[in-house]
C-alpha cells in the first residue's frame, strides 16, 4: 500500500491510497476459508462447498469490507506518523465510475488541516475579575435564615404575614389537586398574603395563579404541575387550609453552633457570621472565576485573527451526520458551530503550550471538593476522609463523570493559568452589585 500527501493550500490537502491485491489478498482468502468451512448451501455438505461458489456468494462483499478497513488503518497511521493535524475526518472523494472487480484500487480523500496561529495570554485590552465581597446586609440576612431553618413549628389558630400555612390547591377545569406549604412572607402576591391573613384551619381562599411567586417553578412546585404550563397559566384556584405555624427562629448558641460546623467549631455570633462571610466568599469566588473564564474566552475569540477551512468543513458536516444535508443547511450548521471550533483550537494550543495535564491523584482531589461541597448544602459539614475517598472511588467508576469532571479541571487550570499571565484588573463588588453588572 502507498500513501501520499499532496497540499492544496495552508488548510486543505489531498491524500491518495493505492491499495494493490498483495495488500488484502492473504485476509480475504482467509475470511472465505472460514466461511466455507462453516456455509450451509442445500445440496453440498458443511464443509465441502466449492470454493467459487463460496467466491461468487461472498467474495465482493469481503474484498469491500476488508480493504475498506485497510484503508482506515493505514491512514489513520499516516496521519498519526505525518503530525497532520486535521478537523473533522478525511472525506473520501466521489468517483463515479469506481470499479470493485478491478485488482487494484486507487482512492482519494480530502482533508481541512487546522489552521497556524499564535495566542497571547498578555491581551491588549485589561479583563475584569470581580472580588465578590458578602456585606453586612448579606451576612444578617444568611443569619435569619438559618435561624429560621433550625427553628421550631409552632402551631397557631390564626394565619399572620410571618407564618407557613399549609393546605391544599384545587381546580378541577385544570385538574389540579395539590398539597403545599406557603411560607407568606415570601409570595409574590400582595392580594394573595391579604387574602390569606387573618384566616383560620379549614377556610377556603381563592387566589390567581398569575403572579402568586416570584418564579414560574415555585409555582409548579405548589401545584404539581409541569413548569412550562406553570409559565402560562393565569387562573383562579381555591387554596383550602390545614394547617397553621409559625416558625419560630432557633436561638444563636452553642447548640446551634455546633450543629452547624462541629462541636466548639464555631463558638460566638461574630465567629458564625465571619464563618458564614468565608464560605460566601468562596462560592462567589467560583462565580467570579467562571465570569473570568468566559470574558477571556469571548476575548480570545474577537481577537485570535485565523481562517479556518471553510468548504471543507461545510462538506464534512454535509456528508457526515445521520442525513445528508443541503448546501444551505450545511451552511447554516457551520455557521453554529464556527466559533465553538475556534475556540477548540485555541484552548488546544494554550493547553499544549503550557502543558496542562490532568493526573489521576489529582481528579481524585477535586472529585473529593465538589463531593464535599455538595455534602456542606445538605448540612454534612465534616465528612471523614474515608467517606469521602470510598464516594470519590465510586464516583470515578464512572466514564462520564471522568470526562465531565476531568473537563471542569482542566477549566481551574486555565483560570489558574489566566490569573497569573493574562491582563486583569480587579474589582471589588458586592454580590448584589455583581449580579446587576454582569447579568443586567
Amino acid at each position: 500500500m502507498n500513501i501520499t500527501k499532496e497540499q492544496i493550500d495552508e488548510l486543505n490537502a489531498v491524500v491518495k491510497v493505492a491499495v494493490t491485491k498483495d495488500d488484502y489478498q492473504d485476509k480475504v482468502e482467509t475470511i472465505l476459508k472460514d466461511y466455507r468451512k462453516q456455509a450451509n448451501i442445500p445440496g453440498f455438505r458443511k464443509g465441502q462447498v466449492p470454493m467459487g461458489l463460496i467466491k461468487k456468494q461472498y467474495g465482493k462483499a469481503v474484498l469491500v469490507d476488508e480493504v475498506n478497513k485497510l484503508i482506515q488503518d493505514n491512514l489513520n497511521k499516516f496521519l498519526t506518523e505525518e503530525k497532520l493535524d486535521v478537523l473533522g475526518n478525511p472525506l473520501p472523494k466521489q468517483r463515479d465510475n469506481f470499479d470493485w472487480d478491478s485488482e487494484n484500487f486507487d482512492f482519494e480523500f480530502e482533508l481541512g488541516l487546522a489552521p497556524s496561529f499564535n495566542i497571547d495570554l498578555k491581551t491588549k485590552k485589561a479583563i475584569t475579575h470581580y472580588q465578590i465581597v458578602a456585606d453586612n446586609k448579606m451576612i444578617d440576612e444568611q443569619v435569619e435564615r438559618i435561624q429560621k431553618q433550625y427553628g421550631k413549628l409552632v402551631n397557631k389558630s390564626e394565619a399572620s404575614k410571618k407564618d407557613e400555612v399549609s393546605g391544599v390547591f384545587k381546580n378541577e377545569e385544570e385538574e389540579i389537586e395539590n398539597k403545599a406549604t406557603l411560607e407568606l412572607s415570601t409570595l409574590k402576591s400582595k392580594k394573595a398574603i391579604d387574602a390569606l391573613v387573618g384566616k383560620k384551619v379549614g377556610d377556603v381562599v381563592t387566589v390567581n395563579t398569575k403572579g402568586l411567586f416570584k418564579e414560574d417553578q415555585e409555582l409548579a412546585t405548589a401545584l404539581g404541575i409541569p413548569a412550562e404550563k406553570a409559565a402560562e397559566l393565569k387562573v383562579d384556584i381555591s387554596f383550602t387550609i390545614e394547617e397553621i405555624n409559625e416558625r419560630e427562629p432557633a436561638a444563636l448558641d452553642q447548640e446551634l453552633f455546633d450543629k452547624l460546623f462541629g462541636k466548639d467549631v464555631v463558638k460566638t455570633t461574630e465567629e458564625l457570621k465571619g464563618k458564614i462571610k468565608e464560605d460566601s466568599e468562596t462560592q462567589f469566588a467560583q462565580q467570579s472565576d467562571q465570569r473570568l473564564l468566559n470574558d477571556i474566552t469571548e476575548n480570545f475569540i474577537e481577537n485570535t485573527k485565523f481562517d479556518l477551512p471553510t468548504e471543507f468543513l461545510k462538506k464534512w458536516i454535509q456528508h457526515t451526520g445521520e442525513k445528508t444535508l443541503t448546501n444551505d443547511e450545511a451552511a447554516a450548521e457551520f455557521e453554529k458551530s464556527e466559533k465553538g471550533l475556534r475556540y477548540q483550537l485555541i484552548e488546544g494550543k494554550i493547553i499544549t503550550e503550557n502543558n496542562l495535564q490532568v493526573q489521576f491523584d489529582e481528579l481524585k482531589e477535586f472529585a473529593k471538593g465538589f463531593i464535599k461541597s455538595q455534602m456542606a448544602q445538605f448540612g454534612q459539614l465534616n465528612p471523614a476522609e474515608d467517606e469521602l475517598d470510598n464516594i470519590a472511588g465510586r464516583v470515578l467508576s464512572n466514564q462520564d463523570e471522568v470526562k465531565r469532571l476531568s473537563e471542569q479541571l482542566m477549566s481551574q487550570k486555565l483560570i489558574d493559568l489566566y490569573k497569573e499571565k493574562a491582563n486583569l484588573k480587579s474589582k471589588e463588588v458586592t454580590y448584589e452589585n455583581f449580579v446587576k453588572e454582569v447579568y443586567g
